[in-house]
């Protein structure tokens, strides 16, 4: 992992690029995790990394501020989709990308989606991974529990099963629970159907049939004209990400 400086946060990154030269002159996908997640554990060991470059792409995924090898900040303000957005812009000016196609999961869909909305000019494909209509409508008011969970002082404190999972999550990654509170708590802004609508960008919404997390990915794609959408068969949140249809998918979307 190499890093750079994103308006004073340093921000992580690996890049194919640095192992292959010949990558350089590659289209590049750029990979965006999501919350609780890093580089290591929702694109490498998954198998993403490997077999986008072996699909001919040249791979950059970062690590979002607060998250794995990235820094990591305490204060709400220094979170926020569209202001880690800005973090993947700056890196694709760091490394003096033009365009890139875009993968995010779950957090990583949402701040691809401000990265889509706010900077149009720099997404040439996107895959929102593992979130559908909620990023239109929200999480319900889930953000506290999981906020609160990551608070406890053990995961034996935590009795709800959502915020459980999340906990168990974050533990495993062996991430800042104080960096991950605060970015769960920080600001939403809002995703509204009338943005979506103004996309231009060929979308893919991609979700698992057992996800209760994302919401449907049909729904989402109703409201982005032109946008497909695919499900991913019998997988939850946490699994559908390393699914090789799910892989098989976003390749022959990214190859159109």
């Amino acid at each position: 992992m190499q890093t750079f400086s994103s308006d004073g946060v340093e921000i992580a990154y690996l890049d194919t690029r640095a192992d292959d030269e010949s990558h350089a002159h590659r289209k590049t996908v750029l990979l965006i995790h999501g919350f609780a997640s890093n580089v290591a554990t929702n694109w490498v060991q998954t198998g993403w990394v490997r077999i986008l470059s072996e699909a001919g792409f040249r791979v950059v995924a970062f690590d979002n501020r607060g998250h794995g090898h990235s820094q990591k900040l305490h204060d709400l303000k220094d979170y926020g989709a569209p202001l880690m957005a800005e973090d993947a812009r700056r890196l694709l000016d760091h490394l003096a990308l033009r365009t890139t196609h875009v993968l995010g999961y779950s957090m990583g869909a949402r701040i691809g989606a401000f990265l889509l909305l706010n900077h149009p000019e720099r997404v040439d494909r996107i895959v929102f991974g593992g979130l559908g209509i909620n990023m239109v409508t929200g999480m319900q008011g889930r953000g506290d529990t999981i906020a609160q969970a990551l608070e406890a002082p053990s995961l034996d404190d935590v009795t709800d099963p959502g915020g459980r999972v999340f906990r168990a999550f974050a533990e495993q990654t062996k991430s800042d629970l104080k960096a991950l509170a605060a970015c769960m708590r920080s600001a939403r802004a809002p995703i509204t159907a009338a943005g979506l609508a103004g996309v231009t960008r060929p979308v893919l919404v991609a979700v698992g049939t057992d996800d209760v997390v994302a919401g449907s990915a049909s729904g989402l794609a109703a409201l982005i004209p032109g946008a497909r959408h695919f499900d991913i068969a019998g997988r939850e949140h946490m699994k559908a990400v390393g699914d090789r249809t799910f892989k098989d998918a976003v390749l022959e979307f990214f190859k159109a």
